[in-house]
């Protein structure tokens, strides 16, 4: 079977790359202990929920889930697994799961060895895990299975003429949570039904992180009372068009955190500002306060940031794709982004709601800003449109575990 053979390759492809690269070898080392460490950590006689999640990404999408259910059915053992590095070491310590570790490659020798040792009760995939066999040997063994916060397009595989094998798959799951009608309807057509639209669950993780954002009291005085704009995730070609604004318009400051933190870039953003900096690391309470830009050259503080923002901007809308616009939503603020924006619902939906822009080119950045600053009643207006659209989404946490039998 192609599929297999495929796995196949990628595993050979990890292994030849492991000497030369830091991400495969992670991963083939996490990929040898994994089953003495699933017998070490293995409680007999426990009931187990298994999550996998591809990266840290899809875990934030399913942690609310996962912390239901742990408080409302505290019996059950949570199983969080992983297919990435990056997933996998920021979350290994994760209080929320009982063990946590990779998942092995999907093999069918790996899946039936990984399901004999913890033996679900029952399992999520989160959005786009599909994996052939781990999903068919669930199925054979009757252990429900689910899809969460999954999101369906034409363009996918299960959609051609030739995605019939992938469309199986789709077969084995017990109920797919899906984000949008657009998914159920795309579903019918290839004889999918058993598909619940719930929406999105990562707005009830921003949620979430809003009401733990931490105190910042470093970045509270760098604000001071002047207009902010918080720059999120910024790659090259978002901070050459955000700064160039910055440094002609001494009434706002602006909060740098970019999605690169090292030292060459961090030069590279310095070498492009006119105006008084500094960095997050190196700040205190005086040299902030005679600062215009503070940049963060730390992990983990951004979602906490933003609240000290009347404005956002989101960067990765020049490159791949825009990071993550709800993490600045939740706050009430407008939204700003390039034009690569269209493979992600909530970016659609939030310019449809007025609550955020996609600019092309600075001209467009520098009119939409102008127009923001100078009218604060409008400004208000689209902050509220962002925050209305937030809270109208919420619940989708709520909506599976009604379905879901325990």
């Amino acid at each position: 079977m192609f599929y297999n053979f495929g796995i196949y390759i990628y595993s050979l492809l990890i292994h030849l790359l492991a000497p030369f690269s830091r991400k495969p070898r992670k991963m083939m080392k996490g990929h040898w202990i994994v089953y003495e460490l699933l017998r070490q950590q293995k409680e007999d006689g426990a009931k187990y929920i298994w999550f996998h999640a591809a990266s840290l990404g899809e875990f934030e999408q399913g942690r609310p889930l996962i912390e239901k259910i742990r408080e409302r059915y505290p019996e059950y053992k949570i199983l969080l697994t992983f297919f990435s590095p990056s997933g996998y070491e920021v979350r290994k310590n994760y209080k929320g799961a009982d063990i946590v570790c990779y998942l092995p490659l999907d093999k069918p020798r790996n899946v039936n060895k990984f399901l004999d040792i913890i033996q679900p009760c029952m399992a999520f995939f989160i959005k786009y895990e599909f994996w052939k066999n781990y999903l068919d040997e669930l199925h054979k063994r009757n252990i429900p299975v689910y899809s969460i916060s999954s999101i369906f397009r034409k363009e996918q595989i299960f959609f051609k003429w030739y995605g019939g094998t992938y469309r199986k798959v789709l077969a084995n799951f017990d109920q797919l949570f899906v984000q949008n009608e657009t998914s159920k309807r795309f579903l019918s057509k290839i004889g999918i039904n058993k598909v619940t639209v719930v929406g999105d669950t990562r707005f009830d993780r921003v949620l979430e992180i809003r009401q733990e954002a931490k105190d910042l009291p470093l970045v509270e005085a760098f604000k001071g009372n002047s207009m902010t704009i918080v720059a999120g995730s910024s790659w090259q070609p978002d901070e050459d068009l955000f700064i160039e604004y910055f440094n002609t318009h001494p009434d706002i400051k602006l909060i740098i955190a970019p999605h690169v933190i090292d030292e060459n870039h961090l030069v590279e953003i310095i070498s492009k500002l006119k105006r008084p900096y500094v960095r997050y690391s190196k700040a205190n309470e005086q040299n902030v306060k005679n600062a215009d830009c503070l940049i963060i050259d730390g992990f983990g503080l951004l979602s906490s940031i933003y609240r000290y923002g009347e404005i956002a901007y989101v960067g990765g809308g020049f490159g791949v794709g825009i990071h993550n616009i709800l993490e600045a939503a939740v706050y009430g603020i407008p939204v700003i982004f390039g034009p690569k924006y269209h493979k992600f619902m909530e970016a659609k939906q939030l310019l449809e709601e007025n609550g955020a822009f996609s600019i092309k080119n600075y001209e467009e950045l520098s009119q939409l800003l102008d127009k923001m600053i100078s009218d604060t009643e409008y400004l208000k207006e689209v902050g509220a449109n962002a925050d209305n659209y937030v809270s109208k989404n919420l619940g989708a946490s709520e909506k599976i575990l009604d379905q879901i039998k325990f």
